[in-house]
């Protein structure tokens, strides 16, 4: 990207009010997308109590994930792409709106198999990222063989900073599926994240602007970015944030950071994706066949593409306070509609 050559620009403030009127508008509509999808589904389980609709009071029956259809397909895969490569979790994301969706079967086959769909649509975010960095994963592959050292830094970069992480999701996969895959702990996840945002961008671009380039990546600054990358299994942490802010702190410049941020997601979420795929991929083809499960990669990608391009073209410009202010809204906005049973 061209930022990560050219530096940090601000000279054009015409174009900076155009994106950040792009980026409030994006957040503006998602929410209300968000709202809408969870103001019909609350209806559709109000309905359905007796037949009669009853706002005051949540089903305490779910729609049958078995009924996992396109629409909820591409609403799933447009909520991932969106927001898998934005410090705003996209995981926190999914599962809140699952529960707008009303998709919350209990523990068993059903739930497996949503959790499973929720990973392998990421397959869609990855081929984002390898069409829009498809020159620097070249340039990493080359670095397998002896024709490029800036390539092996890199690749040894990404798998030194990947092994924490692996190690802590299995070690830590009980406590996570039983206390955190719920939109409260999410929600709480937001607001912190998001009072950090607030409180640290500037010194982040500060620091980000004086760092390393990506291509003298060193082995220490691959694992404290690693490490920093395990606190994102905690749902609404978001990977993204963690490594950027990690990377930057560990002494790259911020578009470094953003950059090893992305490689370092695409094998993240390659190695998720492949082991549910092993897993469980035949359990999600039988539940929800072939169809919902290609809307959702299709709709990943185009979303994950569309959003990589803006959140590159924002930190042009811009620090990420908005993010966090935006993290903070959702987090209450979801407490407010746990408060009044919508969710």
């Amino acid at each position: 990207m061209d930022y990560i050559r050219s530096g940090m620009k601000y000279s054009d403030v015409s174009t900076l009010r155009r994106v950040r009127i792009g980026i409030a508008r994006v957040c503006f509509v998602f929410v209300v997308v968000l709202l809408a999808v969870g103001a019909v589904s609350h209806v559709r389980r109000a309905a359905a109590v007796d037949g009669r609709f009853s706002p005051s009071v949540k089903s305490t029956t779910t729609r049958s994930v078995d009924t996992l259809g396109w629409a909820d397909g591409l609403a799933l895969g447009v909520v991932e792409g969106i927001t898998e490569y934005l410090p705003v979790s996209s995981t926190g994301h999914l599962i809140v709106t699952e529960r707008f969706l009303d998709l919350d079967p209990p523990k068993g086959d059903a739930k497996d198999a949503l959790d499973s769909y929720t990973v392998v649509i990421q397959v869609g975010a990855i081929l984002a990222v390898l069409l829009l960095y498809r020159r620097r994963i070249g340039q990493i592959v080359t670095g397998v063989g002896v024709r490029n050292s800036t390539g092996r830094r890199l690749l040894a970069g990404i798998v030194i900073a990947f092994v924490p992480v692996g190690l802590a999701a299995k070690a830590l996969e009980g406590p996570i599926s039983d206390h955190l895959l719920d939109p409260a702990p999410v929600a709480v996840a937001w607001i912190l994240g998001g009072i950090a945002l607030l409180g640290g961008s500037q010194w982040l671009r500060r620091r980000g602007s004086t760092g390393r380039p990506l291509e003298e990546i060193t082995i220490r600054q691959a694992v404290i970015i690693g490490s920093v990358q395990a606190f994102a299994l905690w749902p609404g942490v978001s990977r993204s944030l963690v490594t950027i802010v990690g990377g930057v702190a560990a002494g790259l410049t911020i578009g470094a950071a953003v950059e090893f941020s992305f490689l370092l997601g695409l094998a993240t979420l390659s190695a998720a994706t492949a082991y549910e795929i092993a897993k469980n991929g035949g359990a999600i083809i039988d539940r929800f066949g072939v169809g919902a499960p290609l809307v959702g990669i299709v709709a990943a990608f185009v979303a994950a593409a569309a959003a990589v391009n803006l959140f590159v073209e924002f930190l042009n410009r811009r620090d990420l306070r908005i993010f966090g202010a935006y993290r903070i809204a959702a987090g209450l906005l979801v407490f407010i509609l746990l408060g009044a049973n919508v969710i």
